[in-house]
């Protein structure tokens, strides 16, 4: 009975208004989250506009999170007094909020920056892009939460300023690399996707660019990496521009005593139909055959059939030398062996 006479009923019903937003606030992300939720991804998902569902898809495993948070901050900024310790968890709380808010909308930017990469050839889309929209972002959500807290901003960038200077020196290969990078995206010198050659005679497709360097995939599918300030400089030949189709270029032999009207025909038909039935052939190229010379035991020709990209290119010739070969058996025109004759003076 001393207990309850003792009990100060009067502190209980201060504070009671403080904690209601603490319970009431989830339970609305709750419910959000169980009954509405399903409402508006149907209707996202019946619309064409693509942005809308960037946008839910970031902000949806962040809902009832901020919904807590924002009643832990209606809670404590409602208690009925006042201390250093009430002051700060405020503070920690509204930093919670923005760098979470930022990271969200870092996703949401990245993904919007993405989605009009891949409707706009003219911009590319790559790691390095997407990382500086995150880092823009978030350094500006940080910027909010040290005004917050009361740290002064101009001190922290003089201090970033000279440390800098420090930091530039130390990397200097590191920052080399990251503006040759930025120089090869905005000159569009190569693009994700291209196929090129180095200098070195090395060949692949381009997978990415990121801070350092240049990821290469060559037709074995291994990962050649090279530093953004070589790719920079080096003579690279980009087989994607100003078309992307190859053209693969076969060459071939037939005897002295055939006849080269007849070896035309017999080739073009061939190629026609490579073009008609092997998948990576450009369907929209006329082939061509040209005789070359007079070799030593053999009257040399080359074959021109289109490709739509790199790894076609081998499978139209891996096909035409099947066909070619077996054609030129069933017509009877013969792929001569190098053949030498040799006179000996001495003989009698």
């Amino acid at each position: 009975m001393d207990f309850f006479n003792s009990f100060d009923l009067s502190y209980l019903i201060n504070i009671s208004p403080s904690i209601l937003p603490l319970i009431v606030l989830p339970l609305i992300g709750l419910i959000f989250k169980k009954y509405i939720h399903s409402k508006v991804k149907r209707l996202v998902d019946k619309t064409n506009w693509k942005i809308d569902n960037i946008i839910f898809d970031s902000f949806e495993n962040s809902i009832l999170f901020w919904f807590v948070l924002f009643g832990i901050y209606l809670s404590l900024s409602q208690l009925p007094f006042q201390s250093n310790i009430l002051d700060f968890a405020l503070n920690l709380n509204i930093a919670v909020i923005v760098l979470s808010i930022s990271i969200s909308v870092s996703n949401v930017s990245v993904k919007i920056l993405e989605l009009f990469a891949s409707n706009n050839k003219s911009f590319p889309s790559t790691t390095m892009f997407s990382n500086l929209f995150r880092i823009i972002i978030v350094s500006m959500g940080l910027l909010i939460v040290f005004q917050n807290f009361g740290i002064s901003i101009a001190p922290v960038l003089t201090a970033l300023g000279v440390g800098g200077l420090a930091i530039s020196l130390a990397l200097k290969d590191t920052l080399s690399d990251l503006f040759a990078g930025l120089h090869i995206l905005l000159s569009r010198k190569v693009i994700p996707g291209d196929l090129v050659e180095l200098d070195t005679l090395q060949r692949g497709v381009i997978e990415n660019i990121t801070w350092r360097n240049t990821t290469i995939r060559d037709r074995t599918n291994n990962m050649l990496v090279v530093p953004n300030s070589k790719l920079s400089t080096a003579i690279i030949t980009n087989f994607d521009v100003p078309v992307k189709h190859l053209t693969a270029r076969i060459s071939c032999g037939v005897s002295y005593d055939s006849d080269l009207d007849k070896v035309e025909r017999v080739v073009i038909d061939v190629a026609k139909q490579v073009i008609n039935d092997v998948e990576g052939a450009n369907k929209n190229y006329k082939p061509g055959v040209t005789f070359l010379n007079f070799g030593e035991s053999s009257i040399d020709f080359r074959v021109f059939i289109g490709a739509i990209d790199y790894s076609g290119q081998w499978s139209v010739t891996h096909e035409f030398i099947k066909r070619l070969h077996k054609r030129f058996k069933l017509e009877g025109i013969e792929i001569p062996f190098p053949i030498r004759t040799i006179y000996n003076k001495n003989e009698k």
